[in-house]
């Protein structure tokens, strides 16, 4: 069952209990989505004061994880609309500014995929492709989760997945 924060005076203890739960997977969800740990790190944070300006208004959260992905989602589509000139940053870069890409699991990530590649890959593919690939299999989230993050069908996940998944191969071709 999905965790839940309703509106009351007691609130804070459930947002800390939030925050705790999924801080890490937003910074990592951001992170995979802007490439800057310090960026992502701000609009982590964003991400959770957008969250309790919304409890502090008196509104519940229903679903606490599938509200975070969507607030950050809107947050980092935002953020993309601003920028005008986007730079490619290599995983060495990303990993001499100290980002890490364990699970939370524990185990490297890397070891998964070959990180250096998706790094420079994923910023070639065009949204909503690089969103859904992203929360699919760095986030390691199912497609129905994905569906109701991004309040679409399963069906038009599964379809960005496939066409995501495709545009990956060809660009993969491209580097040998």
């Amino acid at each position: 069952m999905p965790m839940t924060i309703k509106s009351h005076p007691g609130a804070d203890a459930d947002f800390a209990t939030a925050y705790d739960e999924f801080a890490d997977a937003i910074f990592r969800h951001c992170c995979y989505r802007c490439f800057d740990r310090e960026r992502a790190k701000e609009l982590m944070q964003e991400v959770f004061m957008k969250a309790w300006d919304y409890l502090v208004a008196g509104k519940d959260i229903d679903n606490v994880q599938a509200f975070l992905y969507r607030t950050a989602n809107n947050i980092l589509v935002d953020e993309a609309r601003r920028a005008k000139k986007r730079t490619v940053v290599s995983y060495e870069d990303m990993e001499e500014s100290g980002f890490e890409i364990e699970g939370e699991d524990g185990r490297d990530q890397g070891r998964v995929f070959d990180a250096k590649a998706i790094a420079q890959v994923l910023h070639e593919l065009e949204e909503p492709y690089r969103a859904a690939i992203i929360m699919r299999y760095i986030d390691e989230l199912s497609p129905k989760e994905i569906a109701e993050l991004l309040n679409e069908t399963a069906n038009v996940v599964s379809v960005r997945l496939n066409r995501g998944m495709k545009m990956l191969r060809t660009i993969l071709a491209t580097y040998g």
